[in-house]
């Protein structure tokens, strides 16, 4: 600042109103350009950590969260969050615990110093949360999340409506006997992709058929272990569901294993739409895609545009990607 002034033959006091874009500063407008002028020149940048602590907040957002910096599955929840605080003129300040609560307390105390304006807290997996008691009276929204208090804004995946739209999709197309396997343990994503499937088997007229649905802990192996066991039965499913696309990628082996076509002699959705897996097996695999740029666009506009209060905990649609593991059922099926 002093050799702003300096250059432009001024006080400091008479840079720092201008370039602070003091309110009420009685400063000639041929000497406000002078001193912009001079600015621009010298590369002059305010000190915005200054700024912030004069006036109390900051430019800055913070998002915290679990794991999703460190995985390439969700990443797109930062990517959303991170364009639309550009858009709107902010800083995005991530932090990733690890799942380590004492991590989280003290990165929420940092940001805190640090002036950061209003918070996204968001999930790898879609789950309950409580607001950490450091930010009660701040701003904040629940990204991949959910909580009890209707008055915290959250997004969330509408899981129910994907796994009924997903078990739709194979309805729609002929199939009668689809089967299920569940690797995501008691996570309320498997709770409500769950439902969504029997809920689309009811509406068809259909039983919800106990033989049908595999439950398993684990990733491909579940997958593969799931399908091994279905595909064995006498009655074999005409295709499975499976509530993430590793347990598919296991799914397509157990069918190779097995000798069968992938989807001549049986079909395959998935869900998570995962780009590294999904549009990369062979055949590459029809699943649902879960909106995680733009569960984390709205969280940041939420926290900078508050919406009405109908839409304070909102569910986003899962569309369905369609590929190539999918297709009508076989004569044997018929």
């Amino acid at each position: 600042m002093q050799d702003v002034a300096r250059a432009a033959q001024v006080s400091q006091t008479a840079v720092s109103l201008v370039l602070n874009q003091r309110a009420g500063a009685n400063i000639p407008p041929e000497t406000r350009a002078r001193i912009q002028a001079e600015a621009a020149r010298l590369g002059y940048r305010p000190n915005a950590m200054a700024r912030a602590l004069r006036q109390g907040n900051s430019s800055l957002l913070g998002l915290v969260t679990d794991e999703i910096a460190t995985t390439p599955f969700a990443g797109d929840i930062v990517r959303g969050a991170q364009e639309a605080a550009w858009q709107q003129g902010r800083i995005l300040t991530l932090v990733n615990t690890n799942h380590q609560s004492a991590l989280e307390q003290e990165a929420l105390s940092t940001l805190l110093q640090h002036q950061v304006d209003a918070y996204l807290l968001a999930s790898m997996a879609h789950r309950s949360l409580q607001l950490p008691a450091l930010l009660r009276g701040h701003p904040v929204v629940l990204v991949n999340a959910s909580s009890d208090d209707p008055a915290l804004p959250s997004v969330v995946p509408d899981e129910l409506r994907g796994g009924r739209e997903a078990t739709g999709h194979l309805l729609a197309l002929g199939h009668r006997r689809i089967g299920l396997i569940d690797n995501l343990d008691d996570s309320v994503a498997a709770t409500l992709r769950v439902a969504g499937y029997q809920q689309a088997l009811r509406q068809a007229g259909l039983p919800v058929d106990p033989a049908l649905m595999v439950k398993l802990s684990g990733w491909q192996e579940a997958g593969f272990e799931g399908a091994l066991a279905l595909l064995r039965r006498p009655r074999r499913p005409s295709a499975i569901f499976c509530l993430n696309d590793r347990a598919a990628m296991g799914a397509l082996d157990a069918a190779r294993e097995l000798g069968l076509r992938v989807p001549q002699d049986l079909s395959i959705i998935g869900f998570d739409n995962q780009e590294l897996i999904a549009a990369h097996l062979r055949p590459r695999l029809t699943t649902m895609q879960l909106p995680h740029y733009e569960m984390g666009a709205w969280g940041v506009r939420a926290l900078l545009c508050p919406e009405p209060e109908g839409q304070r905990q909102l569910k986003l649609h899962c569309p369905l990607v369609r590929r190539e593991s999918v297709q009508p059922p076989g004569a044997d099926f018929g």
